[in-house]
């Protein structure tokens, strides 16, 4: 048994944010979950349809948002401000102790613009250090971090960061002070052997089972970067990943385990 404290890292998917009723049901079970836990979001659809009533197209490649200079201004107004607030706010009726935050706040995420090559997805940041100390120091205070998915650069260029990756590397980060679980929540009871038969969860991935799985074309676009994720976080010290639906934050036994 490990004698660190627990500590829950919830990630919550896009499509759920942009369903208020589902976002409220879910935001009920994460502030009752008891003892330290931390939140990331993601930004759904808003920012794609504020981008459009300012006239702004969104740019899409393979599914990956394209951050022009433009549309970094309205995924940190929308991600930064409207949902992250709204959020915050929430969980705070809730009396859980919601604390909204970025990478650049405390310098808690440092990240790097991506290489433009093979393919250039503008202002795009990966993460290259998480400052744990300062994020467990607030999470002992008693706060309940919520990420939006919001980095910047040593000099100060902020960049937009994708959310499953940052629930992993503060996760990964956690893992040295505490005993993480790390949950991703989305609209899918977990992975599925069929797309279109939701009781068809696969319950347990590990790496070969993954390289199976993505070779069969079973795991396929926006999964495959969301399990490469859960599969980083358990080979780097967090304790439990699992992949549910988002009804189902606290059934522990129900949805996709990944294993190393």
């Amino acid at each position: 048994m490990s004698s660190k404290p627990t500590l829950q890292v919830v990630k919550i998917g896009g499509n759920v944010i942009d369903n208020p009723t589902a976002l409220a049901s879910f935001l009920q079970d994460f502030a009752s979950l008891t003892g330290p836990k931390l939140l990331v979001h993601g930004g759904g659809k808003i920012a794609t349809q504020m981008a459009a009533s300012m006239g702004i197209e969104s740019q899409m490649i393979e599914g990956r948002r394209v951050t022009d200079e433009e549309s970094l201004r309205i995924v940190t107004m929308v991600y930064a401000g409207w949902i992250n607030k709204s959020i915050v706010a929430e969980l705070q009726g809730l009396s859980c102790n919601a604390l909204g935050l970025t990478g650049p706040d405390g310098r808690i995420v440092l990240s790097k613009k991506r290489a433009a090559t093979p393919i250039d997805y503008g202002f795009v940041g990966d993460i290259v250090k998480v400052n744990a100390e300062s994020l467990s120091g607030l999470v002992q205070a008693g706060f309940s971090p919520v990420f939006a998915p919001i980095t910047a650069d040593a000099a100060g260029q902020l960049l937009n960061t994708n959310a499953d990756t940052m629930a992993q590397a503060l996760a990964i980060a956690l893992s040295s002070s505490y005993d993480v679980t790390l949950t991703y929540c989305f609209e899918k009871n977990g992975v599925l052997l069929d797309p279109n038969d939701d009781d068809s969860v696969i319950s347990s991935i590990h790496p070969a089972s993954f390289i199976e799985l993505k070779e069969k074309g079973i795991v396929s676009a926006g999964m495959i970067p969301k399990l490469e994720n859960a599969l980083k976080a358990i080979s780097a010290g967090v304790s439990v990943v699992r992949l549910c639906h988002a009804d189902n934050l606290q059934k522990t036994e129900i949805g996709t385990k990944i294993s190393a």
